[in-house]
């Protein structure tokens, strides 16, 4: 047997079904990948070598599954400071006037760097997440809120919190603006009679104007080539990623969105809209300018 064939017949011991290698035998490197969960409809694979968990094959499930929960994701965009997020959750918590003791919902919360600055303004925060790794970060970064495993396409609870807030950009990741509707829905929802909610997204006409499309940037010793382009009216950003000869591929794909789709979601949703703004300096929105589009809406009593 040769040495290839009897590579290949160790990674089919590890991954029942396939072969993986990568990048290239001369790097010797195989990304020996097995399957570690009994499930085979829910499963993750792990590269033997630099311990990443990667999700089922491209194509198999959304790429934000694939790639929100990984080292790299924290890696690359950790230049996200505390200084933006306390900026951001103070503004909202004056403008919307909210006073200790306030309930607010975080949906798409991330890793807690917003909940954990609306906690420390006095308020009963929670946050859901759909990412796993996510809520398990978000809960030692910030104790003080309270954090769930939630897809926030589904309804949550049912007129609970004085506010909810959904910030940077976290609707538009799948390729049905239904999917961003019932995620907005499901805000409402979870509003009290007067409630607020505010959104904050990406404005998609600035995005086009200003897209840099290659850059590369290296974190603790990890490289990473970032392509972006236009398909359509969605921002598609690919990244590579080289990790000590390491090779891994992941890709963000998000709606570049306009105010006025915003805004009728919102209506469809029953809530009354109050404002857009950018942010986080919350000037009166203006489409060729603000890079953020950020919406306030109320329930109505």
């Amino acid at each position: 047997m040769s040495a290839d064939d009897a590579d290949r017949a160790e990674v089919r011991s590890w991954r029942k079904g396939g072969i993986a290698f990568g990048p290239t035998r001369d790097q010797r490197h195989l990304h020996y990948l097995r399957l570690s969960a009994p499930s085979a409809d829910e499963h993750s694979e792990m590269c033997a070598q630099c311990f990443l968990y990667i999700g089922p094959p491209p194509g198999t499930m959304p790429w934000y599954k694939q790639w929100f929960g990984t080292r790299y994701y924290k890696l690359l965009y950790g230049h996200r400071d505390e200084d933006d997020a306390r900026a951001w959750a103070e503004m909202i918590v004056l403008r919307a006037a909210l006073v200790p003791g306030n309930a607010l919902l975080d949906i798409g919360c991330g890793r807690g760097r917003h909940a954990g600055w609306f906690a420390q303004n006095g308020l009963r925060v929670t946050g859901i997440d759909i990412s796993e790794e996510s809520i398990h970060e978000a809960r030692a970064v910030a104790p003080g809120a309270e954090f769930h495993v939630h897809d926030m396409r589904e309804p949550f609870v049912r007129g609970a919190f004085d506010a909810v807030v959904c910030l940077f950009t976290s609707l538009g990741y799948s390729a049905s603006r239904a999917d961003d509707q019932r995620a907005i829905d499901a805000a409402a929802t979870a509003l009290k009679a007067g409630g607020i909610f505010v959104l904050d997204l990406m404005n998609g006409a600035i995005v086009r104007k200003e897209l840099v499309e290659q850059e590369c940037l290296a974190e603790e010793g990890v490289r990473f080539t970032i392509k972006r382009c236009m398909e359509g009216n969605d921002i598609v950003k690919r990244i590579s990623v080289d990790d000590e000869g390491c090779a891994h591929s992941f890709m963000e794909r998000v709606h570049a969105w306009t105010a006025d789709e915003v805004t009728a979601m919102v209506l469809i949703a029953g809530l009354r809209l109050e404002a857009i703004t950018d942010g986080p300096d919350p000037l009166p929105f203006d489409p060729t300018r603000s890079e953020r589009i950020v919406v306030w809406a109320r329930k109505p009593a």
